[in-house]
C-alpha cells in the first residue's frame, strides 16, 4: 500500500486550491485524511468560514467509512435515512453525508486516503478534490 505522505497531502491541496482558482471557486477548505481516517494536512484559504476544518474532514472521513466517494453517502441520506442515522451514530457524528469527498487511490485501486473540500457548491468542491488527486498523480474516486 502506498503511504500518504505530508508533502504528497500538500500537492494535493495545491492542485485543489488552483482548480479552485481556475473555476473562480469561493474560499475553501481541505482535509486530506490517510486510509485510517487521519488527518495529515489541512489548509483554509483566506476568507474561508470557521467550520471549513470539520466539514471538509467529515466530507472525506464519511468517504473512507463506506469505501466509496461521499456523493454515494449524500445518495444513502436520501434513500436510506434510517442507515445514514446508524453511521453517524456509530462514527460520533463526524461524518458529513453530501458531496466533496473523494477517495484517494494509487496505481493497483487500493485506498490509500480521501480528500474533503468544502466552501462552494458540493459539486465544485468534488471538482476541485478530483483535480488535486490527479494532479499528485493518484486516481479519484467521488461516488
Amino acid at each position: 500500500m502506498t503511504s500518504l505522505t505530508l508533502a504528497t497531502a500538500n500537492a494535493i491541496i495545491e492542485g485543489a486550491f488552483a482548480r479552485g482558482a481556475e473555476l473562480g471557486l469561493k474560499p475553501l477548505g481541505v482535509s486530506v485524511l490517510d486510509a485510517g481516517g487521519h488527518l495529515v494536512a489541512f489548509q483554509r484559504q483566506d476568507g474561508a468560514s470557521f467550520l471549513r476544518p470539520q466539514m471538509s474532514a467529515g466530507k472525506a472521513y464519511g468517504a473512507l467509512s463506506i469505501g466509496a466517494g461521499s456523493r454515494r453517502l449524500e445518495a444513502f441520506a436520501k434513500e436510506r435515512p434510517h442507515l445514514m442515522a446508524g453511521v453517524s451514530d456509530v462514527s460520533g457524528g463526524r461524518i458529513v453525508a453530501v458531496a466533496g469527498g473523494v477517495l484517494i487511490l494509487n496505481r493497483d485501486g487500493e485506498i490509500v486516503g480521501a480528500v474533503g473540500i468544502s466552501g462552494d457548491t458540493s459539486d465544485n468542491d468534488e471538482a476541485a478534490a478530483v483535480a488535486g488527486i490527479e494532479a499528485a498523480g493518484f486516481a479519484a474516486d467521488g461516488g
